[in-house]
């Protein structure tokens, strides 16, 4: 009886201990509508069930935000429809489909980037400065998984491309430099990297209105922004802006 009575003493203690570090991830927020779910089907309570759920509970795109900030915020988000789907199912026990919204034209394609900092080495980095190569601006952070797990095609294409033109710029959203160092060492990435210590709120991601990471872009040998999605097939897309010919 006494071994058990430590065990359970030990189970409380720890879910005291670790419950708080897991809700660091995102902030309640407070949020009265879903996009595309039609909430009047369900009932009050239901409804507010279902809110309160969407409003503390995080999304897992990578974004740090609550399902329901995310859904309000990005409506694109792949993850975040999934999320919501299965809270529903959840509270009322009925099946609803939301459909993704396609993202809006945006006009910032074929457009100059402003982009200049001094790298956690010391470099002083000026995109506009870099014209005559191709420039992947990688939007990302140690904490972010998918973001390290692109880590290998980002160095593939680098390895590959970098003699022919091709440099890589990293934003990170990391909130402490030393683990940006350490990561950036161990995984030689030799590319400059931008730090403020911000986390979600860095001021360059911020200025251009990223939500969700990683986040690839890439800017052609004139300075414009070519991609706002690089991850797909980024080898090739990096190819075929090296093959376009230069400005005259």
């Amino acid at each position: 009886m006494k071994s058990l009575s430590i065990l359970s003493i030990a189970a409380v203690l720890l879910a005291v201990v670790v419950a708080p570090q897991a809700q660091t991830e995102s902030e309640t927020t407070a949020y009265k509508k879903i996009p595309l779910l039609n909430l009047t089907q369900f009932s009050e309570k239901q409804q507010a069930e279902i809110m309160k759920r969407a409003n503390t509970e995080g999304c897992d795109c990578g974004c740090k935000m609550t399902v329901a900030q995310c859904r309000n915020d990005d409506q694109t988000c792949g993850k975040s429809i999934p999320l919501i789907e299965a809270i529903v199912k959840d509270i009322t026990g009925k099946t609803v489909k939301l459909a993704k919204a396609k993202p809006k034209a945006d006009d910032r394609i074929g457009k100059p980037v402003d982009i200049k900092f001094t790298s956690i080495d010391g470099k002083k980095v000026d995109v506009s400065k870099m014209k005559g190569k191709v420039v992947l601006i990688d939007f990302w952070a140690t904490w972010c998984g998918p973001c390290v797990a692109e880590l290998p095609n980002v160095k593939r294409a680098y390895d590959k491309l970098h003699s022919k033109g091709f440099e890589i710029v990293g934003i990170s959203l990391d909130s402490k430099e030393s683990a940006l160092r350490r990561f950036v060492k161990k995984e030689k990435m030799p590319w400059p990297q931008f730090f403020d210590g911000k986390g979600w709120k860095n001021s360059i991601s911020t200025a251009h209105g990223i939500r969700s990471i990683p986040a690839m872009w890439l800017v052609d040998k004139q300075g414009n922004l070519a991609d706002l999605n690089a991850r797909a097939d980024l080898e090739g897309k990096v190819e075929a802006l090296l093959a376009a010919p230069d400005a005259k």
